[in-house]
């Protein structure tokens, strides 16, 4: 799989018969976008383009029945497969055997790649899904920020604070984390269509990284990847075909790419066994996606309204459906010999405020040795964090419980979660419970129109109120505003109940877009997008038909096109 050398006469992009590149030309974007690297993604997008939108439409038969009253179960077709005891995943790769503490963020900016890398967790997930607003620029940034990485070759200057910035001597390992199967790559086209974002995402990094990552850090395995938004097992399947297409190509041992899948979407969690099964000879186990699962919870539920969610904040790990969810993933990941990942912990610093940070950081760090101590006593073999202020404290916590050993997929059953105490599907779609109050009304409108403002301005991954946000939790924001208006939801005013209006929202998004201005300054809210975002969050709040998802719907304003950018130029 070799990079042709030979470079298109003219500044624009050698591109492949049928490949179509809308995308800016620049020179560094086009050592990623060679011909032969082109060809490859055109490949994969040409064999499992079918499937994909099988896969698709399938997704979106089952939420009409969702809306006609049918509950999500376990499929009784594939009860075999859940019962058997005779399989098991490949046994774990020695690199990524102690998964104890992973830190995430986009695979843009640089800097902030290299100090994830540098942070002290053992994997670093680069992503390029709900931390990454998918621009152009990000995107092919994104990938040429990766290549450097695992080439072990990846510098940043920082020219304002005269500082440079590179790799220490025990980088984190590295997970990527391409985008959905749902999510299309405007910038590429392959015979007339756009590419699927993922295959893009997933195709490009293999293609130019998979030689130097086996050879360094993964110990002969690899690529790792994440993978998120699976719904069904048949989703898996498909990865599972790209993987071993791309292991064929390469001319590297079936078994070669691992992947983590995450659980975030509430059909998959009665997949799980399923979902091993497909991926059982590149499993890296499953993670409890918790803020993407509240909000599949909503969009799952969203005709009924005996489901109403109580605000965003009382919707944690202690709700018996969450717990629930979270011991079926460690029994059947320990059941199948791979890692079973816990959830994140997005608390960050407050920028520019050293009191504040002070007075919040104890009760903050004490907030997540909690979480995560429940975590590791649950079974949980590893978790996530947002910042690499949280990294010591998670390691203390799950090196002090694992005494030593990498993992717990062996351990002797010790709570209720490795016990094996059933976990039955009224468990899993136990009701939440917990006030409305138009105060999360007001939290939601105010997070989710600034979450949206950042990511038309190219921002993913925003810190809003000492926490993380991404694209998972304003999907929250936004479903449960919907939800809520929707079912005329009775909420909780400082005692005095009101019902949620699509007038209540009108007043409370005026209110809340006065708060964030004031908040943000006047210069920033004018140069930023914050009217824009306010009038998209608005409209998908009071839309008739819940949207699917808030990015899909938005992401036509941050396609720029370049049309001339593929060859035969025109000089």
């Amino acid at each position: 799989m070799a990079t042709n050398a030979a470079a298109p006469p003219c500044p624009c992009y050698d591109t492949p018969e049928g490949v179509d590149i809308l995308g800016r030309y620049d020179p560094e974007f086009a050592a990623i976008l060679t011909r032969d690297a082109l060809a490859f993604v055109a490949g994969l997008q040409r064999e499992f383009r079918g499937a994909v939108r099988y896969a698709m439409e399938r997704r979106r038969e089952a939420q009409r029945r969702y809306d006609a009253g049918e509950l999500p179960r376990f499929d009784p077709a594939t009860r075999p497969v859940r019962e058997a005891g005779g399989w098991a995943c490949a046994p774990v790769p020695p690199a990524i055997a102690d998964r104890t503490v992973e830190i995430t963020g986009p695979a843009e900016p640089r800097k902030m790649v290299i100090n994830a890398l540098n942070s002290g967790a053992k994997v670093f997930m680069a992503d390029f899904e709900d931390a990454l607003s998918p621009t152009w620029e990000n995107l092919m940034r994104g990938q040429v920020n990766l290549r450097d990485a695992v080439a072990g070759t990846i510098t940043y200057r920082d020219a304002a604070r005269g500082r440079e910035y590179r790799l220490g001597d025990r980088p984190a390992t590295l997970f990527v984390r391409p985008r959905g199967w749902h999510l299309p790559e405007a910038h590429v086209l392959v015979d007339g269509e756009p590419a699927i974002g993922c295959l893009v995402d997933f195709g490009l990094y293999f293609f130019h990284s998979h030689a130097a990552f086996r050879s360094g850090q993964g110990a002969g395995f690899g690529p790792f990847f994440y993978l998120p938004k699976m719904e069904h097992s048949r989703e898996a399947r498909i990865w599972k075909g790209v993987f071993e297409r791309a292991e064929k190509e390469a001319g590297i041992g079936r078994g070669s790419i691992r992947a983590t899948v995450l659980v975030e979407t509430l059909p998959a969690v009665f997949q799980m066994e399923e979902i091993l099964h497909e991926l059982r000879d590149h499993s890296a186990g499953l993670n409890c996606g918790r803020w993407d699962y509240i909000f599949s919870y909503v969009k799952t539920f969203r005709a009924r309204p005996d489901r109403l969610l109580p605000d965003r904040a009382l919707v944690g790990m202690a709700q018996h459906f969450m717990r629930s969810y979270s011991h079926l993933l460690i029994q059947t990941c320990h059941r199948r010999g791979v890692h079973a990942m816990g959830g994140m912990a997005a608390q960050i610093p407050i920028k520019d405020d050293a009191a504040a940070n002070e007075a919040a950081l104890e009760l903050d760090l004490e907030l997540v040795r909690k979480d995560k101590l429940r975590e590791v006593r649950a079974g949980h073999d590893g978790t996530w964090a947002a910042h690499p202020g949280l990294i010591p404290a998670i390691r203390e916590v799950f090196e002090g419980h694992l005494g030593g050993r990498p993992n717990q997929i062996d351990a002797a059953a010790g709570d209720a979660a490795r016990a094996g105490v059933a976990v039955t599907e009224e468990d899993l779609l136990q009701p939440p419970r917990g006030a409305r109050t138009v105060e999360g009304l007001r939290h939601n409108t105010r997070v989710g129109v600034q979450y949206v403002a950042a990511w038309l301005s190219g921002s993913g991954s925003v810190p809003l109120y000492n926490l993380m946000e991404d694209a998972a939790t304003a999907e929250i924001s936004r479903v449960q505003n919907w939800q809520w208006l929707r079912h005329g939801a009775v909420l909780d005013a400082g005692g005095v109940e009101v019902r949620a209006t699509p007038e209540l929202l009108a007043r409370v998004v005026e209110e809340e877009m006065a708060r964030v201005e004031a908040e943000v300054g006047a210069e920033r809210f004018r140069r930023g997008r914050y009217a824009e975002a306010g009038r998209i969050f608005s409209r998908q709040c009071t839309a008739p038909e819940l949207d699917d998802f808030l990015t899909l719907d938005a992401y036509n304003l941050i396609v720029v096109h370049h049309p001339g950018a593929s060859s035969p130029c025109k000089l």
